[in-house]
């Protein structure tokens, strides 16, 4: 028989972010704690920030995805103790970043500034354009090399 914490685990793995969808929640580190007591399933996220959109789009992907998979009654639990950071996320989740085309967290550039490598030709010779992206987790650069715009994944 199959661990349940860990048959849990396997169907969060395939749980697309829904503002970047080549990363998994598990990939961004939201994912906390799972735990089963009795019949029930916890699972407990944080926020990549305080008011993030996208929480209570991935909380109803979680219930669903799990009530597919049989598990009736499943709690979501949202904790911002301690807080969210790009540390939590995988070194895979990282690489399918870049490989997307947004640059990963790099505690070299823990202030938006110039000079965060580029996604698309490795070249650092970039410049910040607005310290605001696509969303507010990201900050947008542009590579004075390729001339290509993009996003960097700030850290927190």
């Amino acid at each position: 028989m199959v661990d349940t914490t860990q048959a849990v685990y396997e169907i969060l793995s395939r749980i697309a972010d829904p503002e970047i969808p080549v990363l998994t929640i598990l990939d961004l580190g939201i994912v906390r704690n799972v735990e089963v007591k009795d019949q029930e399933v916890i699972v407990t996220i944080t926020s990549t920030y305080t008011g993030c959109p996208a929480m209570d789009m991935i909380a109803t992907q979680i219930r669903m995805e799990l009530a597919a998979a049989g598990y009736s009654s499943v709690r979501i639990e949202q904790s911002i103790r301690p807080a969210w950071t790009t540390d939590w996320m995988s070194e895979a989740g990282k690489e399918k970043l870049k490989e997307y085309g947004i640059a990963p967290p790099d505690k070299r550039f823990t202030i938006p500034e110039d000079g965060v490598a580029c996604p698309r030709c490795g070249s650092n010779n970039t410049r910040l354009v607005s310290e605001f992206g696509s969303t507010a987790c990201k900050a947008l650069y542009q590579c004075r090399d390729c001339q290509e715009p993009f996003d960097f994944f700030k850290c927190h």
